[in-house]
């Protein structure tokens, strides 16, 4: 195996694969026509290596190869140069200083590096192009599948047995697709994410546009007795390939322009585009042969010419596009020919000025096609989501037919669709398959990067059901306990801690800001990693807030909910304090923002938490709460009869507290119970933004208890029990209601492709979706980035 190796010398070195890209033999007469070709030239820049969550320490690299979606190994994507931008700022026992290029697999890997600790940078700060040969597939549609691979080896020491060690496999892999379209031109983020184990960003930007090459392909040459054997009609048909080449050409010289521009303007740096200019012979051409009806008067876009005079890109447009395989007679080859030649040298000094561009302000436009991408995915990510808006009822009242027909009214159903009244679970399912089925049914065909983890299968993705909730009724009654953050914030010392809040109406000042915080708590039996793939997810959308992952109950969420949530509490007023401390030494605290995420029975220690009067200083700060598959109304009326049985037994055999408490079998009087008294302490109401996460497959917590509404079985109680249900559920809807034209509400509706599971005991029970929302992050992703203003 034949490797080429670059070493850190200078901050301008670069790479050709001179020996098997240049064909230095000149050119004869005869192959005029058939050395027209073109390259897609892939530029990846790889800015930096960010430690989110990996599990192990030592060594590791990426590994970057390109290669045709629906292709051999005939015409591979060949890595053509590689430029440092700079030094790597790390330490000397940190950086194994070489990069290498693969010859047997046409493959290029970064340097290694060592990672130490979480939260940890590498910035590697290196461009490398890959060459894709235009006419391998004589311009048919064809994707390019761009991949990532992580390499790791545990080896503390640089040496040989690093990098066979590193040789060995890779740990994990990452593949995007570049559609058809992108080949033409692209410059689009590509953020790199590996798996739950290996929880990094790898930030890197694709840069792509199609070029005359400054080699000759020799796989792609056709010989000139291959040539004079097909006659007329294989010159007609090289011909006619030729024209689809100019026009593509012509494509990718107004994408790459007009890019320029956009990315000058969004970084707010000139580009400088002056050298851009026409031969005179193909002026010449134009002026003489340019059909009439192809006459632009356009010059807006137009180029200074070598001749001191004017033709503007639409008119050399559209004299390309009026080339067909009858127009194009033999004696304007030669100005075809010319306008290849013309074309080619425009769009490789656009490309070149591009690259110097890209050097000098690599930062900025890294930051800002990484805003784009932002946006764009909120676009993108809709085909899986389903939005909707949702009223709430004034009062939910236990009378019988005027509760049947207020539910139906919410559920968005007729009188007639007893069904879907009676199990609005399987409407929930059922509603996600219908959409599942459109999505099969779709075309995706767009320039955007497609992430190959969502894209690969696009009907194994999460069906998302998202309905904003709505105030149309105000209730005078309902006593309001929202404090607003612009509300004066209380001064307050305690313990020691030299935290000040200041006034949230305060105009800015010198080193003053916001110190955010998020917690999150485990479920019963869990462990505080248990939501590392929500927080990895916080962490890139807000790089700087401060996460707590609450261990206080671990190995103790059998007890009473109240001992759990005075644990969580004083957890949290100690953790807040520290870093409240922390900031008042580096500057001025502005304002706290306290977030809260919980997942099944976490979401009850946290309420219970809101609840102790510890806490009642931190309830001004509460900003947002993300409620995954909680049982807030606990598991009256739980339908799941295995589950219930498992249930009756760690009752009788163990007597855990915490499952009396959720079945209200932990005091006679069923008014006097946990759950029904938390119902009317105000633990949602001071929080700015509540997202409640559901799922109609998880049978561990009741659909109904997770998303805080009615179900129809407590509508047709007309028990006590019944009552206190109605009750309950008032409560905490009033607690919703307060102030939602200030607020955000979500109900999220996720709705896993679970055939991957088969049928087993898990899936059967209800268990399998319960722990998918702590194993997937596909649909944490679509929320999160779809709303990020709720999580920043």
């Amino acid at each position: 195996m034949f490797r080429r190796l670059g070493w850190f010398v200078g901050l301008n070195q670069s790479n050709w694969s001179t020996k098997r890209l240049l064909n230095v033999e000149p050119p004869t007469p005869n192959h005029q026509l058939t050395m027209l070709d073109a390259v897609h030239e892939v530029a990846i820049y790889i800015h930096r290596f960010h430690n989110l969550d990996l599990f192990e320490q030592g060594w590791y690299r990426i590994k970057v190869t390109v290669r045709w979606e629906d292709g051999d190994d005939s015409y591979p994507g060949i890595p053509a140069r590689v430029v440092q931008y700079e030094a790597p700022e790390v330490g000397a026992d940190n950086l194994c200083r070489v990069w290498m290029i693969d010859d047997k697999d046409n493959s290029f890997s970064t340097p290694s590096f060592r990672i130490r600790y979480a939260r940890q940078d590498v910035f590697l700060s290196i461009m490398i192009s890959f060459y894709l040969s235009y006419g391998g597939y004589n311009g048919k549609s064809s994707a390019v599948i761009l991949k990532f691979e992580l390499f790791h080896s545990p080896t503390p020491e640089i040496g040989p047995e690093l990098q066979s060690s590193l040789d060995a496999c890779a740990a994990s892999v990452h593949e995007y697709r570049i559609p058809p379209k992108a080949l033409l031109g692209l410059h689009s983020y590509c953020p790199v994410h590996f798996d739950a184990f290996h929880a990094v960003l790898l930030d890197t930007s694709v840069h792509i546009s199609l070029l005359k090459p400054v080699y000759r392909t020799p796989q792609l040459k056709v010989s000139r007795d291959s040539l004079a054997s097909e006659g007329t009609n294989g010159e007609d048909y090289v011909r006619s390939n030729k024209v689809v080449l100019i026009k593509a050409l012509m494509a990718a010289h107004d994408i790459l322009l007009e890019d320029l521009r956009r990315i000058s303007k969004g970084i707010n740096q000139a580009v400088d585009l002056t050298g851009i200019t026409f031969e005179p012979d193909l002026t010449k051409s134009f002026n003489s042969t340019t059909p009439k009806h192809a006459k632009s008067t356009d010059d807006k876009a137009s180029f200074e010419l070598s001749d001191d005079t004017q033709i503007s890109a639409k008119q050399a447009t559209d004299y390309i596009n009026h080339l067909t395989e009858e127009s194009c007679q033999p004696i304007f080859w030669d100005d075809i020919l010319n306008s290849f030649q013309s074309i080619g040298n425009q769009i490789l000094y656009l490309w070149n000025t591009f690259l110097k561009f890209h050097r000098e302000n690599k930062t900025k436009i890294l930051e800002f096609l990484c805003n784009s991408w932002v946006n764009d995915r909120r676009t993108e990510w809709s085909i899986w989501m389903i939005y909707s808006k949702v009223d709430i009822p004034h009062q939910y009242m236990n009378n019988g037919v005027g509760t049947m027909s207020l539910y139906r009214g919410i559920r968005g159903r007729s009188s007639s669709t007893r069904r879907s009244f009676d199990d609005p679970v399987q409407t929930a399912t059922v509603r996600a398959e219908l959409h599942r089925r459109g999505i099969a049914q779709m075309r995706i065909n767009n320039r955007s990067l497609q992430d190959m983890y969502i894209f690969g299968d696009p009907l194994r993705i999460p069906i998302i059901i998202v309905e904003r909730l709505e105030n149309r009724y105000c209730s005078a009654s309902v006593e309001s306990y929202y404090i607003p953050l612009e509300e004066k914030a209380k001064h307050f010392l305690e313990n020691g801690s030299r935290a000040i809040t200041k006034l949230a109406g305060n105009s800015l000042q010198q080193n003053e800001h916001v110190l955010r915080v998020v917690v999150f708590v485990h479920g019963f039996q869990g462990h505080h990693l248990d939501l590392r793939l929500l927080r990895n997810q916080w962490l890139l959308i807000d790089p700087k807030v401060q996460v707590l992952m609450s261990q206080s109950n671990e190995d103790k969420t059998s007890g009473d909910f109240r001992e759990m949530g005075l644990r969580l509490a004083e957890e949290v007023i100690s953790f807040l304090k520290r870093k409240m401390d922390k900031a008042s030494r580096i500057g001025n605290l502005k304002d706290i923002k306290l977030s809260f995420v919980g997942h099944s029975i976490g979401n009850l220690i946290i309420r219970t938490a809101l609840a102790e009067s510890i806490m009642e200083p931190y309830l001004r700060y509460l900003y947002t709460y993300v409620s995954i598959s909680g049982p807030h109304l606990g598991y009256m009326y739980s339908s799941n009869s295995i589950f219930n049985s498992g249930v009756w037994l760690l009752k009788k055999i163990k007597g855990t507290q915490c499952i009396h408490q959720l079945t209200f079998t932990d005091d006679h009087d069923i008014e006097n119970t946990f759950i029904y008294n938390l119902s009317k302490k105000k633990t949602l109401t001071n929080f700015r933004n509540v997202i409640l996460l559901s799922s109609p497959q998880d049978g561990y917590v009741p659909y109904h208890s997770a998303r805080i509404e009615l179900c129809s079985a407590a509508s047709l109680d007309f028990s006590k029990q019944g009552k206190v249900f109605l009750k309950m559920l008032n409560n905490c809807l009033d607690q919703i209601r307060t102030h939602l034209e200030h607020r955000v509400v979500m109900r999220c509706d996720v709705n896993f492709e679970t055939s991957s599971h088969g049928r087993s005991f898990n899936t059967l029970i209800g268990r399998a979706a319960h722990i998918e929302f702590l194993e997937c992050d596909i649909f944490v992703k679509f929320i999160m980035w779809s709303f990020p203003e709720l999580f920043s």
